[in-house]
């Protein structure tokens, strides 16, 4: 019996540790606060079957300077086999700080700190539990609490079943024979139970002691419930999506996106790794704050450049002064040239979650300048005549946004008048079956099949166009002269000369144009090996380019997201011929049609789906992604209200494809929980990085129709 009772103890101990490396990690952080909710097999499925909507509430008001709180109601009570769930709550500072606990009758009752950024601050903890871990290095935390975590404990709950699970064991760090234990920064509080249950856990700043009542129990129940019905009005005020005949559930959806979205604001500090060509090694960026969105909280936890301008159409549709926050900071992380780095890596602990070849950010390369749509947009919004209060904030901006668009006039021009071309492109063509363009947001798109000199790039012209019809209107809006972006925009709208530049008559399409080929493809190499040493001693053979055609300047054969830009950003008349080809060849299943969005690249294009290294799976080459999606609709709905021989082909296209994005992102949000990154172009599953709340939130604008 004893070594049966062993046996059955050792199975239930190895299915505790197994469910370590499927463990869902969720984790919300403001400032100096992180929650870890760890949650084994059991309830991960009970949150993914309610469509991973467990809910959590955050109260703040005016940043924390008031209070915060955080109430977490866990699971619900339709959890299978009233699961155990242990939540971790783990405080820590980055070394601006100190913390201190409060320990009663054994249990970690509260930890009190201060900050520079915060103040003297207490975070309580209402159920019993113990401090059992610390870390010396903000960014290993989560490393930390996981490699402290032990299946051997043993929950027993009213009744005598008794079961594992996890929980933290007591952490002992590296420490030098005879040192001195260093001085805490991280405290961690656990609680196991089992659901349904609630926990709250309420963050105080100093200046709550002047509240007659704290912020706890039936209190904050009121509260959340006033700020619950204030979302609801608001929600239906700004996006009246119960005119448009959308259903209860699909609402909640489109709240929850809203929701996550505005989530994924956050506030940033510290300095980027940057290479000039008049430096010789990478230098640190001036220091500077960041408030900004993220693509994803999760995997993508930072500010992106051309990300942030679609995060902000919707933002600013819900709270203009939120994004005119984040376009000022933005704007001030520019440098004398007007160069702004595109991607955020601020901190040791951003830099912890990026490979090392993407660090450094390199000051001639540009990101497409999407502030201009959410500029565009706010300017819409304000109409004709400014307030006083509007007015100076856009003549704080109109400096900074015309040292950047000279910037981009400056450093990415291209071989011809009126022409532009990408820095920053792939140079190692034998490792690459087409170089990457990271610089333009597409990454693996084709592009000229050997980057060069000679190149046109056409998203980065109609860009530009965009943002010299934004910065016209804007300095007219201004008093300030405004013929310059003028000429320039219709100089970059004039259609002949588009065509001139970027038609082929024999693709039929808009192209790039450059150095190119097709005749390439990823071949294995061939690895000497002398004679004599034994083979398993030779280098593995790699994948490399193979080149059976010489390139020569010519326009680069790939239909796709690119093709469309002069459709996108509105650049074409509505009478145009190209118009009436586009628009028959988006609606082609063969080419970008699909029942879930337009895919990426044409099913025609010669890299369709193909992998662009052994290592590196295709990208932008087939999957729907939703920014590019959101233009389209965008630009469908543009031209049904424009006179013109298409119009009626442009609203029988934006009806339909409106509909297939609105039911496959709702669908795949019901199966699964997220908004994905991109979407499967032949299952319209989601893929990529999850949860995406990121551009993939433009879905609301869709729904509303809002452009």
């Amino acid at each position: 019996q004893n070594v049966a009772e062993k046996s059955r103890r050792a199975g239930r101990q190895r299915e505790a540790w197994s469910q370590i490396e499927r463990m869902s990690f969720v984790t919300l952080t403001s400032a100096v606060p992180v929650l870890w909710a760890v949650m084994a097999k059991t309830t991960a499925r009970a949150c993914r079957g309610s469509g991973g909507r467990g809910v959590t509430m955050l109260t703040y008001n005016n940043g924390f300077q008031d209070f915060g709180v955080v109430n977490l109601p866990v699971l619900q009570s339709s959890a299978p086999d009233n699961a155990v769930v242990s939540l971790m709550f783990y405080v820590g500072t980055n070394g601006q700080g100190s913390l201190e606990p409060h320990v009663e009758e054994q249990r970690l009752r509260a930890v009190s700190g201060v900050s520079a950024e915060l103040g003297n601050f207490t975070l309580t903890f209402q159920p019993p539990t113990t401090a059992k871990s610390h870390s010396h290095n903000l960014a290993a935390l989560t490393d930390t609490v996981r490699s402290s975590l032990n299946g051997r404990f043993v929950y027993s709950g009213s009744s005598a079943d008794r079961r594992y699970y996890i929980g933290v064991d007591k952490y002992r760090g590296p420490q030098a024979p005879g040192s001195q234990s260093p001085e805490k920064n991280m405290y961690l509080h656990q609680v196991t139970m089992q659901v349904p249950f609630q926990v709250e856990v309420l963050f105080e700043s100093a200046s709550v002691s002047s509240r007659s009542a704290r912020l706890s129990g039936e209190v904050l129940s009121q509260q959340l419930e006033h700020w619950t019905q204030a979302f609801h009005q608001k929600f239906h005020r700004v996006f009246p999506l119960s005119d448009k005949g959308f259903s209860p559930q699909q609402i909640r959806f489109a709240k929850a996106v809203l929701s996550n979205t505005i989530g994924g604001m956050g506030y940033f500090h510290g300095q980027s790794y940057v290479q000039s060509r008049y430096n010789e090694f990478p230098l640190l960026y001036p220091e500077r704050p960041l408030y900004t969105a993220v693509p994803s909280r999760s995997f993508f936890p930072r500010g992106f450049l051309w990300d942030e301008g679609f995060h902000q159409l919707l933002i600013s549709k819900w709270e203009p002064a939120i994004s005119r926050e984040v376009l000022g900071h933005w704007l001030d992380m520019m440098n004398v040239e007007g160069w702004i780095p595109r991607e955020q890596i601020l901190d040791s602990e951003a830099r912890s979650k990026v490979p090392a070849e993407f660090i450094v950010q390199r000051n001639e390369n540009a990101n497409p300048p999407t502030l201009f749509l959410t500029l565009q947009s706010l300017l819409r919004d304000l109409g004709p005549h400014l307030s006083q209060e509007d007015s100076s904030y856009l003549r704080k901006l109109f400096p900074r946004l015309r040292t950047w668009y000279d910037w981009y006039n400056t450093t990415q021009i291209g071989p011809l008048p009126s022409t532009y071309r990408w820095r920053g492109r792939d140079t190692d063509t034998n490792l690459f079956l087409n170089p990457k363009t990271l610089t333009s947001g597409l990454d693996d798109y084709p592009r000229a099949s050997h980057p060069s000199q000679v190149e046109r790039h056409l998203d980065l012209r109609c860009w530009m166009a965009l943002a010299s019809e934004v910065m016209a209107d804007m300095a007219k809006l201004l008093g300030e002269p405004d013929q310059h972006y003028r000429h320039t925009q219709q100089v970059l709208s004039n259609n002949s000369l588009l065509q001139e530049l970027h038609w082929s008559d024999e693709l039929n399409a808009f192209c790039d144009f450059g150095n190119h080929t097709q005749a390439v493809s990823l071949e294995r190499e061939k690895v000497y090996v002398p004679a004599g040493q034994p083979r398993q001693h030779q280098p593995p053979a790699r994948l490399l380019r193979s080149v059976r055609k010489l390139p020569k300047p010519q326009f680069v054969n790939a239909f796709g997201y690119v093709s469309l830009f002069p459709f996108l950003l509105h650049i074409l008349q509505p009478s145009s011929p190209q118009l009436q080809q586009i628009l028959k060849d988006m609606r082609d299943e063969s080419k970008l049609w699909t029942p879930y969005g337009l895919r990426s690249l044409s099913k025609a294009s010669p890299l369709y789906m193909k992998r662009n290294t052994e290592y590196d799976p295709p990208y932008w080459r087939g999957p729907v992604w939703i920014n590019m999606n959101y233009l389209a609709v965008r630009a469908l709905h543009h031209y049904s209200k424009q006179q013109g021989p298409f119009q009626a082909v442009a609203a029988s296209l934006y009806q339909e494809l409106r509909t297939n994005l609105i039911t496959n992102l709702y669908k795949q949000y019901v199966q699964t929980g997220y908004l994905w990154e991109q979407y499967n172009d032949s299952t319209g599953k989601g893929q990529g990085s999850h949860p995406f709340t990121g551009w993939s939130s433009l879905i609301v604008l869709i729904m509303a129709e809002q452009y």
